[in-house]
């Protein structure tokens, strides 16, 4: 019997476009790295919580580096992998053993997520650990709004659609993972413009990779837009949320 292929929410190519474009941005010197900062201290501290000591460990997104930096300055090998450089989180991993996965701000932008998170177990030892993070339901709510606002009357796809916490949670035991958690916390952060907000969005891999993406805003398009953001603030300030989901399982 034929299996049903997931459906072709997001593009590939531009998924991995983006990818290339934010490591270029991430050569900035000021470049945001917020989200993925906050990613690396939350498996850090899951670790250390779990007084869990991995002997060999895969990081899959991580551009900041930190992460393998802190695991490699305890003394665990570590191996670094990105789409960007061709890693195809859909399909079978190319390597196996490993006693923890981290996986930071990736998955959200596959189409087969149970089927990476199928293949992300299978690359693990007995007893290994996955933790996988990305932004999850209840992001970029003023973003929402100021889309819908620009789009007007003939509202299109421009932001990305997300997993909830519970079915994430649905998602771990329906992969097999032993001991599923999944949790979410919010990040707020405040922007001057709507500019800066886009630039923090593209800089950390976060533009959009919908397979239809919805056609450029024109004119009174973007002028909707950002009077929408306007009003969205306080004092030339708007405060933008994001969600991140973690959701972690073992492999018995």
């Amino acid at each position: 019997m034929a299996t049903k292929a997931p459906p072709r929410i997001f593009s590939p190519a531009r998924r991995a476009a983006l990818r290339r474009r934010m490591l270029r941005l991430q050569q900035q010197p000021d470049a945001p790295r917020y989200l993925i900062d906050d990613m690396v201290e939350d498996v850090l501290e899951r670790l250390s919580f779990l007084r869990f000591e991995p002997k060999t460990a895969l990081v899959v997104g991580d551009y900041s580096g930190a992460l393998a930096l802190a695991l490699r300055a305890q003394g665990v090998p570590v191996t670094e992998v990105d789409p960007a450089i061709g890693f195809v989180e859909e399909q079978p991993w190319p390597f196996d053993g490993f006693d923890l996965i981290a996986s930071l701000g990736t998955l959200d932008t596959v189409n087969d997520l149970p089927g990476a998170f199928v293949h992300a177990r299978k690359a693990l030892a007995p007893g290994g650990l996955l933790i996988a993070s990305f932004l999850g339901s209840g992001s970029l709510p003023v973003m929402r709004e100021v889309m819908m606002a620009a789009d007007d009357e003939r509202p299109a796809p421009r932001l990305h659609p997300s997993v909830d916490v519970r079915a994430g949670a649905q998602l771990l035991q329906r992969t097999l993972y032993a001991d599923p958690v999944a949790d979410h916390r919010h990040l707020d952060v405040g922007f001057r413009s709507l500019e800066r907000l886009v630039g923090d969005l593209r800089a950390q891999g976060l533009a959009n990779v919908l397979a239809d993406p919805g056609p450029q805003l024109g004119k009174a398009a973007l002028a909707r837009a950002h009077d929408a953001f306007a009003a969205a603030g306080e004092g030339g300030r708007t405060v933008e949320r994001f969600e991140i989901m973690t959701l972690s399982g073992w492999k018995r």
